[in-house]
């Protein structure tokens, strides 16, 4: 019997499926458009309780970071480095006080 994924398993695995769910709507199946961007970002990034876990202003430095070649399209690097850029706004919202920025 197989066993079940482990929960940073099955993060994984969803990075990587949202961004091929959102990337595969157009001939360029390994990007996301800027279009196909602003709707995984819509529909998987803006929920309330996603944004009162992240300081605004770290979730404005990833996503101002995303498009790294400034190409008009995001591939699964720059898409990935966002992720890793919110999970650490994540860790510090829930670790840091006031004036812990950078640490």
């Amino acid at each position: 019997m197989a066993l079940a994924m482990s929960k940073l398993e099955q993060a994984i695995v969803a990075i990587v499926e949202v961004f091929e769910e959102y990337a595969g709507k157009d001939d360029k199946k390994k990007q996301l458009s800027n279009a196909e961007l602003s709707e995984l970002i819509k529909n998987q990034l803006s929920s309330a309780d996603f944004k009162d876990k992240i300081a605004k202003d770290d979730i404005q430095e990833a996503l101002g970071k995303i498009d790294r070649n400034q190409d008009g399209q995001v591939n699964f690097d720059e898409f990935s480095q966002c992720m890793s850029l919110l999970a650490k706004g994540y860790f510090k919202k829930k670790h840091c006080k006031e004036g812990c920025r950078g640490k």
